[in-house]
């Protein structure tokens, strides 16, 4: 009976076919060196992992390792008994760098039984492929540690080398009880991309799994034998397996995409340039849980934003431009969100109308003030503020006069005003001032703007506020400011309020 093909299953083996082939075209091995030779660079190789993994695995080795991956390998290759939770971004390459130090681990006969663990069977099968691969056709393993397929024992998610070495592919829940190689238990277990998006979001199965991972998997090892435990994957909410590890493990190695002045980790692989492409097309809640390790809420503080139709500014006593150059440490500048909105006030209700959140240059952040004196076309008076608390000072003399002097020569001359108030922590004032405000309906985005980029980007910030802070919140912080002029402005016109003694003025700071 003549078998049947299906069309997906033959695509995949003609996608396989075709990465083996282009696979040995970077593995060849050199047949025409002695056996002394070889021997000599074999030796000399596994006393340098760094420059054995280049040579074995090229083609995975093409842009230069970061710091944080080679201290990673030289803890995992120094320590034979060991619990490590390698809290990795994507696109940082935690499972191939794993690969690598595990293969080195086999084929020197240090580690013998290795588990590979996954959210499903299919998922740790497939992740186990690029072991069997490079064991199976890799030409330079071949050639410098023999022949390792075992006839009769290579299949796909469970094969035996012909030096020993067994490798065993199991899904979550699945009993990994009494795994021997020979008289070897399992001493090493690798549980990579474990926490699905629809499985943390059911505490019961998160509990389930764990207790799975204590009961039946950790004690497969041999209590007398080392045994590493090296868990792979990003923190996608603030309760899954990753969590329950890293509180665990004798090492937590958590890197981001960014570090926490916007630098690239891995410049040789991801620029900034890249790196900045892919945040303009996800939000920032998707951003921060895949690329930075952040699992962010949404609504803990705002549960929602009122979006609705503004006042006709000529309605409006004066409107607040209110900026926040937020100057960064980062070489790049793509620390923090730079921002500045326009906010009126009209029976009790705080209008956001319009404004710009992201990442400009210096000199594009003062053009925003001209763009928005445009929008306000002379409707109603406009005040002009900006931030100038001690991180901005003298970053805001030294940098932001000069370009707003600059700016007025070619434009026209605008009023900014440095708002120089002593501030309280950011969460108090952003909760403390703002969440009663939206709660009732008077803090209202223009819905004329919903489809700006710069309010979609401002009403997600508002909504991913919470007491951690560790999602951005210029935009929120932007129009507290606003808020906080309008208020204070409000309180000054007042019929029955009065002033005793002078302001002091600081003429020099103002522009």
């Amino acid at each position: 009976m003549a078998t049947i093909i299906k069309t997906s299953d033959r695509i995949a083996k003609q996608d396989w076919d075709q990465y083996y082939k282009s696979y040995i075209e970077f593995s060849s091995a050199n047949h025409n060196e002695t056996e002394s030779d070889r021997k000599k660079r074999i030796t000399k190789l596994e006393s340098d992992f760094e420059q054995w993994k280049i040579y074995y695995f090229e083609k995975y080795c093409y842009a230069p390792p970061a710091d944080f991956h080679k201290k990673a390998s030289r803890r995992i290759l120094s320590n034979p008994e060991w619990y490590e939770s390698r809290i990795w971004a994507r696109e940082l390459s935690k499972d191939v760098v794993c690969m690598m130090e595990t293969l080195f681990q086999t084929l020197r006969g240090v580690k013998r039984n290795i588990i590979f663990i996954s959210n499903s069977n299919d998922k740790a099968c497939n992740l186990l492929e690029p072991y069997k691969l490079n064991l199976e056709k890799n030409e330079r393993i071949i050639n410098d540690y023999g022949l390792q397929q075992m006839p009769g024992s290579w299949t796909t998610g469970e094969f035996t080398t012909t030096q020993g070495v067994s490798f065993m592919a199991v899904g979550a829940g699945q009993s990994p009880r009494g795994s021997r190689n020979e008289e070897v238990r399992p001493d090493k277990v690798i549980i990579s991309d474990i926490d699905t998006d629809e499985d943390v979001r059911n505490p019961d199965i998160i509990k389930k799994r764990w207790e799975w991972f204590e009961k039946a998997v950790f004690p497969t090892r041999a209590v007398s034998k080392n045994t590493q435990y090296i868990w792979l994957g990003n923190l996608i909410a603030k309760d899954c397996c990753v969590a329950r590890a890293a509180k665990m493990a004798d090492y937590v190695d958590k890197v981001n995409l960014e570090d926490k002045n916007g630098e690239s980790t891995w410049p040789g692989k991801n620029t900034i340039e890249r790196i900045q492409r892919i945040k303009s097309k996800i939000s920032t809640a998707a951003y921060e849980a895949e690329y930075m390790n952040n699992p962010l809420a949404e609504g803990d503080v705002f549960k929602e934003i009122t979006w609705g139709k503004v006042p006709p500014m000529s309605k409006l006593r004066f409107l607040v431009g209110y900026g926040d150059p937020a100057p960064s440490n980062s070489k790049n500048g793509k620390g923090s969100y730079k921002s500045i909105f326009l906010v009126g006030f009209h029976e009790g209700i705080y209008y956001i109308y319009t404004g710009f959140l992201d990442h400009p240059s210096n000199a594009e952040f003062v053009q925003w003030y001209y763009d928005l004196k445009a929008y306000a076309s002379d409707k109603t008076q406009v005040y002009n503020f900006i931030e100038n608390n001690t991180l901005q000072d003298p970053f805001y003399e030294q940098v932001f006069i000069p370009l707003f002097a600059e700016k007025s020569r070619e434009l026209g001359f605008i009023g900014i005003v440095p708002d120089e108030r002593k501030k309280p922590d950011k969460f108090s004032r952003i909760e403390g001032n703002l969440e009663p405000l939206n709660r009732l309906g008077k803090l209202v985005f223009n819905e004329a703007e919903k489809e700006n980029p710069h309010m979609k980007r401002l009403e997600e910030q508002f909504l991913l506020v919470n007491a951690q802070m560790k999602a951005p919140a210029d935009g929120p912080d932007c129009i507290e400011g606003a808020v906080w002029v309008i208020n204070q402005k409000n309180a000054a016109m007042q019929t029955d309020s009065f002033t005793l003694g002078r302001k002091p003025q600081n003429i020099k700071k103002r522009f």
